[in-house]
């Protein structure tokens, strides 16, 4: 996991936008700006300047110019995996690619490069993470955002707003939010985050939001067993009537003989210790008194 993650906790780490003249990418760079990302440059399409944030030609004239460490990459699909090459190249650290239906075999490619630089990928078709208070990088609805003891941790980017709104509505904010995605590849898996939340002191518990598909979810219930996490670990999971053999939403909410069933993930992570729940609104009055 890239130091430069860990590090959001304390500092403002300097943040690159790739595609940052598109619609979606000027929006958001400006909402990221305004809730305390330190913004500090953009790749697009022409150099030129975004209301103060100056944009370049391409990764390497803007991470020299800037010391950018972490790239929010909101490009179109088929530009993905360049764009994770580039920043991986030009000296990222960090990347949160949002886009949905990158192609499998430029992710894997994406993904291949980024272990071999030391670099961490967090997606893609992630909403992003953020440290609440302190920086975001994606597209988090602030609204949901609120800093506190609760370490998060996503396939699900709308299942995540609903649950953590409803939780800061109980008085309940999270220390690090993180989409992984529901990609059947993705940069990062839960079970790469457990050592993360291990061993940040302020957070005192652990959200797991998961879904049928995969086996995401039992390779967490390792994680979390071999690290003797010992915080409190709430999960729901999606996907309790979804029928065999079809995708559902997700392109990893799949579920093909008896791996990847909700019946699976829930005895695994039950035996790890985790209390699993059947409904939002059961974890969130748990949660909420637990932590409060």
């Amino acid at each position: 996991m890239a130091e430069v993650l860990e590090r959001l906790f304390s500092e403002r780490v300097p943040v690159l936008v790739q595609g940052i003249t598109g619609r979606a990418g000027s929006q958001h760079a400006l909402s990221m700006r305004a809730y305390g990302t330190n913004v500090v440059a953009g790749v697009g399409s022409k150099a030129g300047d975004l209301q103060g944030i100056p944009v370049f030609a391409d990764c390497r004239r803007a991470v020299a110019a800037s010391g950018a460490q972490a790239s929010v990459i909101m490009v179109p699909p088929l530009a993905v995996k360049q764009a994770v090459i580039d920043a991986i190249d030009a000296g990222v650290k960090l990347m949160v690619a949002v886009t949905e239906g990158v192609p499998i075999h430029d992710t894997l490619a994406a993904v291949r490069h980024a272990r071999e630089h030391g670099a961490t990928l967090v997606g893609p078709s992630t909403a992003g993470l953020a440290v609440p208070g302190k920086a975001k990088l994606g597209f988090l609805p602030e609204v949901a955002l609120r800093p506190g003891p609760l370490g998060v941790m996503s396939k699900s980017g709308t299942l995540a707003y609903e649950l953590c709104w409803r939780l800061t509505t109980r008085g309940v904010g999270q220390s690090l939010w993180v989409g992984v995605g529901g990609d059947p590849v993705k940069g990062t898996r839960f079970a790469e985050l457990v050592p993360l939340f291990a061993r940040h002191d302020d957070t005192r518990a652990l959200l797991v939001i998961g879904e049928i598909g995969g086996t995401e979810e039992e390779d967490l219930a390792h994680a979390l067993t071999a690290a003797q996490f010992g915080k409190p670990v709430f999960a729901v999971l999606a996907g309790t009537s979804a029928p065999e053999g079809v995708t559902m939403g997700h392109a990893g909410a799949m579920v093909s003989g008896d791996r990847g069933t909700i019946a699976s993930k829930t005895a695994a992570l039950r035996d790890a210790g985790v209390e699993v729940f059947d409904t939002m609104e059961a974890l969130v009055a748990t949660a909420a008194e637990r932590l409060r």
